[in-house]
């Protein structure tokens, strides 16, 4: 199994047992997150921007208005910083101290590298599909003025290491015997029917794929 070299930058220094550095732990919570935030230098102050993304291969993509601030320093070949965090339930202990969540979480380091013109279209299409299959050869495909006013920045992920927490809580010996409930909260990111928009025509209808969709999540 290939992994991502172990460094000073990426090594889980807090609880280091929860730390992981393969490919596939760490692409399957990159896949599965909706959202991630690129953190960036500007004009000497720390930002950090929440974006979509998707993955190819080894490198994250990033896209938005070429004259947005994060397409135009990613662009710029700097260092870039992209956090990625999914909760996957609340766990309750007998003591507030020892409260925490269970969750997957990914950080990860890289420069960007802009998509050429020729490649944009098949990174749009990657974006789409990824957030909703099929959804990309059903809509409308962008224009040449829509590709020339965005941007795609494709991120090499060069470091990166994934921080997981599963399992019940873990109290102070003493605090077992406590009459307090103890236990975990699942959480669990839901798809709900989907809400026809006021303007649709009265003759189209949501299409067998979006009913998958909801159906399978």
């Amino acid at each position: 199994m290939s992994q991502f070299e172990i460094t000073r930058q990426n090594r889980v220094s807090r609880v280091p047992d929860r730390g992981h550095y393969d490919e596939e732990t760490i692409y399957n919570i990159i896949d599965e997150a909706l959202i991630c935030h690129v953190g960036l230098i500007q004009d000497d102050q720390p930002v950090v921007i929440p974006t979509l993304h998707a993955r190819k291969d080894n490198n994250i993509l990033l896209h938005g208005s070429t004259k947005s601030r994060l397409m135009q320093y990613a662009q710029s070949g700097q260092n870039i910083c992209v956090t990625i965090t999914l909760v996957d339930g609340l766990v309750l202990a007998r003591s507030v101290f020892n409260h925490s969540m269970n969750y997957r979480s990914v950080v990860l380091f890289g420069r960007g590298e802009v998509v050429p013109d020729e490649e944009k279209m098949e990174c749009l299409k990657q974006f789409t599909d990824r957030l909703l299959p099929g959804r990309w050869d059903d809509a409308r495909q962008p224009t040449a003025p829509e590709l020339k006013a965005t941007a795609i920045v494709s991120i090499p992920i060069e470091l990166a290491s994934a921080k997981v927490r599963v399992g019940p809580p873990k109290d102070e010996v003493e605090d077992y015997q406590l009459p307090v409930w103890a236990g975990v909260l699942p959480i669990k990111q839901q798809v709900l029917p989907p809400q026809d928009d006021p303007q649709l025509a009265h003759d189209i209808v949501v299409p067998d794929y979006i009913r998958a969709y909801v159906s399978n999540r």
